[in-house]
Parts: structure tokens; C-alpha cells; sequence
């Protein structure tokens, strides 16, 4: 039950225009560490993604560049499996890495939405995003900001260990399988074939 929740926010369309990053550690099932920072993202801001997530050049103003702290940020992602809703973050993490030419530190990645994909029939073919799925288990959060969102995340990989029984290493490898069987009985299925 340990891993690392991650979501970023952007200034733009352009999914390298990181602008805040949310980092929330889990340790056995609980949050052990969070961490925050608005990014300067060397680049514009567009009125639609102010109007989502309120950062403007006003507020990264005197914010630290990704060159600045990705050092940290590899700390975070390097030394657990990293979770995140959607590919949106994994993606916007590559972007901003190619955007300063950093290289890419090797990262085991886990996509929340797959997991509510396989985990409740309700999600299994639409209401995957954060904010509905959040909502089905009663997780309260203040969306697009980065670190609540990492929370909420990381919040629902635990749901979906206590509902399947499936650990976030056997989530590893049933996130890539086709959805087909989601719950429970998945779980007993997995558990049977495994004590063959």
C-alpha cells in the first residue's frame, strides 16, 4: 500500500506549460507526505486554463522553473510506483522533460482511471474522469489543484485495493489487461488461478 500520487496543472494547451505540481506519498494505505509547488513554465497562459485551475503569471511570478526542481521531483517519482488520473500527467511530465532536454529518469507508472475502469462496472466504459469517480466513493476534494488531485488519486487506487483485494503490484499488471471482468470476482478468479 505504498506508492506516489502525482498531478500537474498547466498554463496552456501545450501539455510541457507545467505550472504547479502535487506530490502525495502513501504509506501503508495512509498519507505520509505532501508536497506542493507552482511552477514558472517559461511560458504563456491562456483564460481557459485560468479558468479551470486560477494560476496566472502573477502567481509564478517568482515560482521555481522545471530546470530548477526536477532534481526533487525525481526524488519523488524515482523511489516508488507513481500513480496518476489519466495519461494526462505522465504525458505533461514527458512534455516539460523534452521542452528543457532533461533526461527522463526511469519511472513505474500506474493510471488510476484504468484501475476504476477495472475495479467498478459503472466506470468501466464512461464517468472514469477524477471528479465523478471521486465523487462515487465520497472523496472530497478541491479539483485542479495539484495536490488535492494527487490525493484524490492516490484515494482512489486504495479504494480499489480494499474492493478487489488486488495489491498496487498486482494493479501493476491488471491495469495493462483488457477490462472484461471488474470487482470481486475478479479477485477470485486472480486468487484461483494463482494457487494453481
Amino acid at each position: 500500500m505504498d506508492f506516489t500520487s502525482i498531478d500537474v496543472e498547466t498554463a496552456n494547451a501545450d501539455l510541457s506549460s507545467i505550472c504547479q505540481i502535487g506530490i502525495v506519498q502513501f504509506k501503508d494505505g495512509a498519507i505520509a507526505h505532501r508536497w506542493q509547488t507552482l511552477v514558472n513554465p517559461d511560458d504563456y497562459f491562456d483564460d481557459i486554463n485560468f479558468s479551470i485551475h486560477g494560476i496566472d503569471e502573477l502567481h509564478v511570478a517568482d515560482a521555481p522553473s522545471f530546470p530548477e526542481l526536477h532534481n526533487k521531483l525525481h526524488a519523488y517519482l524515482t523511489t516508488s510506483i507513481v500513480t496518476c488520473h489519466t495519461t494526462f500527467d505522465r504525458t505533461a511530465i514527458r512534455a516539460v522533460h523534452e521542452k528543457y532536454g532533461i533526461t527522463l529518469p526511469e519511472i513505474t507508472w500506474l493510471d488510476t482511471a484504468r484501475v476504476a475502469r477495472r475495479t467498478w462496472p459503472e466506470c468501466s466504459r464512461a464517468g472514469y474522469g477524477l471528479k465523478p469517480v471521486a465523487a462515487m466513493l465520497g472523496i472530497d476534494f478541491q479539483h485542479h489543484n495539484a495536490e488535492e488531485d494527487a490525493r484524490a488519486a492516490g484515494e482512489i487506487l486504495l479504494h480499489a485495493i480494499n474492493e478487489t483485494g488486488l495489491s498496487v503490484d498486482e494493479w501493476l499488471v491488471r491495469a495493462k489487461r483488457p477490462i472484461g471482468n471488474v470487482g470481486r470476482g475478479l479477485t477470485k478468479f486472480t486468487r484461483q488461478r494463482q494457487s494453481e
